[in-house]
């Protein structure tokens, strides 16, 4: 917790000496869907947004996707990148300014992860009366997608593992399956992927057994209240940053290939599957 308070002060730092006209800093909050440890990458993307947009970028970090949706809803941020549940659970509210592009699409998919000395399991189904770790009742890939897998099946998501439990963020996952504390996990393909090219010793330790269907991308959202120049102008700015070497390079850092407009119906995969845990 110390070094994400500290990431969050350097992040308010940097924006309050940004030369000002006038205007507001513009607060977008991050949350485990991007790497965060990485202070200078997004003290840098701070910089690139303020320079183009003409004002104050503050980046708020924020341990998990019901913090940053929290403070949308409350108009305490102006934007989040926040998970495609949390999004569809408060669409009426959000407005969808961008989606991510992974690999050239705005999609990704769900992983199941098991310790790496683990080969014998291959799917799901395998992991019967096992501990089970989750990253948050917010997350579509790492809670949301093993339900619904296992809904499919015919099976009770509560009386299927012996144990379950909340890890807080998908990074928490890998270690908790790579440590033997769960026997299996469920959490971001894109985030692990970008683990294993940035930081492949996080990954060691632990198998991909099974990808799940393709879901929108975590989307990047905005208030609703927040103004539509605001809207257009960052959102102009996300989709310019493929077309020159900077942004590229901030692109490149993520693991992205750029930012697409995005829409409702991407999305449109994970409000189903909601509705169908919740009803049961």
């Amino acid at each position: 917790m110390k070094r994400r308070a500290f990431l969050t002060l350097l992040l308010t730092g940097a924006a309050a000496r940004v030369a000002a006209n006038g205007r507001p800093a513009l607060r977008i909050g991050l949350t485990p869907v991007t790497l965060v440890e990485s202070p200078r990458l997004h003290a840098d993307w701070a910089a690139y947004m303020s320079g183009r947009l003409h004002r104050p970028v503050e980046f708020v970090v924020r341990q998990t996707y019901h913090e940053v949706t929290q403070l949308l809803l409350a108009e305490g941020l102006d934007i989040g990148w926040i998970c495609g549940l949390p999004y569809v659970r408060n669409k009426r509210h959000l407005r969808l300014l961008a989606t991510p592009l992974y690999e050239g699409k705005p999609l990704y998919r769900s992983y199941l992860i098991v310790p790496a000395a683990d080969r014998k399991t291959t799917s799901l189904a395998d992991l019967k009366g096992g501990v089970f770790a989750y990253v948050s009742p917010d997350s579509n890939s790492g809670w949301l997608v093993p339900q619904i897998e296992l809904r499919r099946m015919g099976l009770d998501a509560k009386r299927f593992f012996r144990k379950t439990f909340f890890a807080g963020d998908h990074r928490d996952v890998v270690d908790a399956v790579a440590s033997g504390l769960a026997d299996g996990g469920a959490m971001d393909g894109y985030i692990w992927e970008t683990l294993r090219r940035f930081r492949p010793e996080a990954v060691r330790n632990t198998r991909v057994v099974a990808k799940s269907a393709e879901y929108g991308f975590p989307p990047i959202v905005a208030r609703a209240s927040l103004p539509a120049d605001d809207v257009v102008a960052v959102r102009r700015v996300l989709h310019e940053m493929s077309a020159d070497p900077q942004g590229m390079a901030l692109l490149d850092a993520l693991n992205l290939t750029g930012f697409a407009a995005g829409s409702p119906r991407l999305y449109q995969g994970i409000e189903d599957n909601l509705h169908l845990v919740i009803g049961g």
